[in-house]
């Protein structure tokens, strides 16, 4: 049985946070929340680790994060850069946004021939969420169309320290994706859970609503679909420089048409991350909790 691989969304530059936060050191030995990734990931049951970046920080990364891993899991590195796109579109000099995260995943293609689960660089995810991940994409060796993702309790997705970005999912009876739309406007006001809807009315949602975090898993043959969904979106957006390519656009024309399914797993672990520079206090405060609980060692690597 293959073992399934991480894909790391890396390329991001924090604008929000203010810099490189994926390589931000928060741990007690300047560990960053992608090596907290990675530790999850290996002890999980996950082969190699797969980190899309840019070529602008391709030496910083391989001397901070890289070398790390050597010896304790099989790396390689794929670059998303805004010119690569598909033969016959031209990238708009005046485009500085990136094309978003499932372009990013697009540039896994030519080196994921498995199972993979999709993460962003800069959320910690949790022990639990990996083991649940791993364990489901290892039953998917072989299958097409048969996709997964971790679905988080919104309450246990919030910031401190303003509102936050998330995938609001509704799932059928048998905890399959029915549909998923991006908030990017979810924070908590006087005890409840509130989001901004597409007439910026403020709308309340419970607690335990599951919300996409970017922590998804798929088989090898959603590059195929999502390159074909990518030349659709270029062709409705070329004058746009500001649309994005998000997972949660592909995967839901995928489910509309039919064409694959995605089984939503609950999971109880609390995320955390550094959306903005004021929660780095509380982040470091949250690793050094976890491991005077004994979850994590000390020294990671």
């Amino acid at each position: 049985m293959k073992k399934p691989t991480l894909f790391v969304l890396a390329a991001g530059m924090g604008s929000r946070y203010g810099g490189l936060k994926q390589m931000d050191g928060l741990g007690p030995n300047g560990e960053t929340i992608m090596d907290y990734s990675i530790f999850d990931a290996i002890r999980s049951g996950f082969g190699k680790a797969v980190f899309v970046i840019r070529h602008s920080f391709e030496q910083d990364f391989q001397e901070k994060i890289i070398r790390k891993y050597k010896d304790k899991i099989s790396v390689e590195l794929v670059f998303q850069e805004l010119d690569y796109l598909p033969e016959r579109f031209v990238l708009n000099p005046e485009r500085v946004k990136p094309w978003g995260t499932n372009h990013a995943v697009l540039m896994g293609k030519d080196v994921i021939k498995e199972p993979f689960a999709v993460i962003n660089a800069d959320d910690f995810y949790g022990r639990e969420s990996f083991e649940i991940l791993a364990s489901y994409l290892m039953q998917l060796n072989g299958k097409e169309n048969d996709y997964c993702m971790i679905g988080y309790r919104v309450g246990n997705t919030l910031s401190e320290s303003g509102a936050v970005a998330r995938g609001i999912c509704e799932k059928d009876a048998g905890d399959f994706l029915t549909s998923v739309v991006e908030r990017t406007h979810i924070e908590r006001i006087d005890g409840k859970i509130m989001y901004k809807d597409e007439q910026n009315r403020l709308t309340e949602t419970d607690e335990n609503t599951p919300v996409s975090m970017n922590m998804w898993g798929f088989t090898p043959d959603y590059f195929e679909h999502s390159s074909q969904i990518f030349v659709d979106f270029l062709n409705k957006n070329q004058s746009d420089n500001k649309a994005e390519f998000f997972i949660p656009l592909a995967v839901n024309e995928l489910i509309q048409a039919k064409t694959s399914r995605v089984k939503v797993l609950d999971t109880p672990a609390k995320w955390f991350g550094v959306t903005y520079a004021d929660d780095r206090p509380l982040v470091v405060e949250k690793i050094n909790d976890l491991i005077q609980k004994g979850i994590y060692p000390v020294k990671l690597f």
